[in-house]
């Protein structure tokens, strides 16, 4: 089976820990990724050259490596040379910010790195037009990672209650390979995402942040209390 088979509806875990975490440790992170595995998850989504080589010496499954650049507006794998370092720790896919903002690399020079090192490209986009650019340029994946992150698509936070349906929908319509990633928050999205035609799904903040989610419990209690 192929790696595109092999992740065909199915669950992508995204094991990473924010800096300042208590879960800031790569030792953390590779715990992580075995439970998603023991669990049920049929790939890991993990940032950081250190993270996914420990991961990868650990796990056979696929792995979506990223490298994230703080204080850059492009700041997920903007550079070739990640794309190069993340192939070499292990990715078997490498993600990259495929948005339409000024950029250090083109859309289309990533997607030719990743393939001249054996990576399978996933483009991260946050609309329609983006994605479309992308799978035209030769994305293998379409990620709606960034759908509500970029300036240009940021809304009231009622509107993101859920993964971006309507952009999973038009992209996957238009025969995108199209990967729901963002604002999955519940088993129930995750599967809604699929229905809207979504190729796979990956989960973040939802499974391996204990530090988010309770703050949304807190910040919950918190809105009782005040009603």
């Amino acid at each position: 089976m192929s790696l595109l088979q092999h992740l065909r509806g199915q669950l992508i875990v995204s094991c990473q820990a924010s800096v300042g975490s208590p879960f800031r440790d790569t030792a953390m992170i590779c715990a992580f990724a075995q439970a998603a595995m023991i669990n049920g998850a049929a790939g890991l989504r993990l940032e950081g050259l250190t993270d996914v080589q420990a991961v990868r010496e650990q796990q056979s499954a696929p792995i979506i490596g990223i490298i994230k650049h703080s204080g850059r507006e492009v700041f997920i794998t903007p550079d070739l040379e990640d794309v190069r370092g993340l192939a070499a720790a292990g990715a078997d896919i490498v993600a990259f910010d495929g948005t339409e903002r000024t950029r250090p690399v083109s859309v289309a020079d990533l997607i030719t790195a990743c393939h001249d090192v054996g990576a399978v490209a996933m483009a991260d986009i946050s609309t329609a037009a983006e994605g479309l650019a992308a799978w035209q340029a030769g994305a293998d994946f379409v990620g709606t990672t960034l759908s509500g992150y970029t300036p240009y698509t940021q809304r009231g936070a009622e509107v993101w209650e859920g993964p971006d349906l309507a952009l999973i929908r038009e992209l996957s319509d238009a025969g995108v390979r199209v990967v729901a990633e963002g604002h999955i928050r519940t088993p129930a999205q995750a599967r809604a995402a699929l229905e809207a035609g979504a190729y796979a799904v990956v989960v973040g903040s939802a499974i391996t942040r204990p530090d988010d989610i309770t703050r949304w419990f807190a910040e919950e209690v918190q809105r009782a209390n005040r009603s």
